[in-house]
């Protein structure tokens, strides 16, 4: 099968943990303790998350007394996939000796009219109180927003249109290579009147480019893996209940927040609608449970599970 796998950004940095490089890197080689026996059984893209590695460069940018003014978030992007994309490269390499592995820098196109530019919604960087969120907001001229019981800041994230580089990938799974790409969503870019691309100040969902990306590579399922082993209706109410299989339209029956599991859940429900495959939102120890459906929250068109990923006739469209 082949399988498309987003690590969630708080997968390889931690709530708390130092943003040391060398935490981030003991993170990823145990995202790839996880991931590696997947890759002995189906064809694998793993893309990747940014917000909290963003949000650090971000604040190091401007602090920088050097520059005349700070990074923009399109380069940004691009230093945290060429970061996190080598650590994922050199761990996938010493698990998987043999095979061929490929971290690949990716661009995103969006649209220049897309109203999030207007609308921010994507955290990034580190928790703070909100007092200190508020100042740090009134001082630099962020917007921040609440994320859970702490305060970050929020980014423009326009929706994604298509990876750039889809193609490349595609010949890099045919030649059967392990494929890390569209880290971060990819770097988000537009196209001018005269047909160039040009990077754009945002942060694209990755779960939404993941989701993309695994429609335009015909896979046949999409994992999203993250720091929370479901997803939970009413969470953080007396009446929070995790949600186990489940359909599209059930599931987009739901509330969920904008800037953290509402993505995921937009994901989901866009990959399972469009190929009528097999999607699980779930932690990243539960990879290969998630991919038998017997794990975390598992999206499929009947809302019965698959057998190893693999949908039955009458799920297929």
């Amino acid at each position: 099968m082949r399988v498309v796998v987003a690590l969630g950004g708080n997968a390889l940095l931690r709530r708390g943990d130092c943003p040391d490089a060398a935490v981030q890197h003991a993170n990823v080689k145990a995202a790839v303790a996880a991931l590696a026996p997947l890759a002995h059984q189906h064809e694998l893209v793993i893309t990747h998350g940014n917000g909290p590695q963003v949000g650090l460069l971000a604040l190091q940018s401007a602090a920088d007394r050097s520059l005349t003014s700070p990074y923009p978030f399109d380069v940004l992007g691009a230093e945290t996939q060429g970061m996190i994309g080598y650590w994922l490269l050199q761990s996938l390499q010493n698990a998987l000796p043999g095979r061929q592995v490929c971290a690949l820098l990716n661009q995103t196109l969006v649209s220049s009219a897309d109203p999030a530019f207007t609308r921010p919604t994507k955290f990034v960087g580190p928790v703070y109180g909100r007092e200190e969120a508020e100042a740090l907001a009134a001082s630099r001229g962020w917007t921040v927003r609440q994320d859970g019981t702490h305060w970050r800041r929020v980014v423009p994230s326009p929706d994604p249109q298509r990876v750039v580089e889809t193609r490349l990938i595609r010949l890099l799974l045919s030649s059967g290579a392990v494929a890390v790409c569209a880290g971060g969503g990819g770097v988000p870019v537009i196209r001018d009147e005269n047909g160039q691309l040009t990077g754009v100040e945002a942060v694209v969902d990755k779960d939404l480019t993941a989701a993309l990306l695994a429609e335009a590579l015909d896979a046949d399922a999409l994992l999203l893996l993250t720091d929370v082993p479901q997803v939970v209706r009413g969470y953080g109410t007396k009446e929070a209940e995790p949600i186990g299989h489940t359909t599209p339209p059930r599931l987009r029956a739901e509330r969920f927040p904008a800037g953290s599991m509402g993505p995921k859940v937009e994901a989901v429900c866009r990959f399972v609608e469009l190929t009528g495959g097999m999607a699980a939102i779930g932690s990243l120890d539960d990879a290969a449970a998630l991919l038998d459906g017997t794990a975390g929250t598992v999206v499929t068109p009947s809302g019965r599970p698959f057998h190893n990923g693999a949908a039955t006739p009458e799920d297929r469209p």
